[in-house]
């Protein structure tokens, strides 16, 4: 699986980008087959203390599964959209 991450309005560190591929490694021992996995973390200017919102497009053939979480860390919406993504992958998973 080849990983790309842009982070849009900030710069990321090493250490969330370190977080963000184990996690999304992870995925990999529920379904084999994911081609690409495209991350979007940004950082929105909303007044409010949840403005970190990061989104997960997982390429698997013939189709995508998108996730987007927003909460207040930039690890905390990562762990909410990775998820999301694992229970889409199980229920597509299900129907094969």
């Amino acid at each position: 699986m080849k990983i790309n991450v842009q982070a849009v309005n900030f710069n990321a560190q090493d250490t969330l980008l370190a977080f963000l591929n184990k996690k999304v490694l992870k995925l990999d021992q529920y379904y084999d087959k994911i081609i690409n996995a495209n991350i979007f973390l940004k950082l929105e200017n909303v007044g409010n203390k949840e403005n970190k919102t990061t989104e997960i497009i997982l390429e698997v053939p013939g189709d995508e599964l998108v996730a987007k979480k927003t909460s207040s860390s930039f690890e905390e919406s990562i762990d909410l959209a990775c998820e999301a993504v694992k229970k889409m992958i199980l229920k597509r998973k299900e129907k094969i």
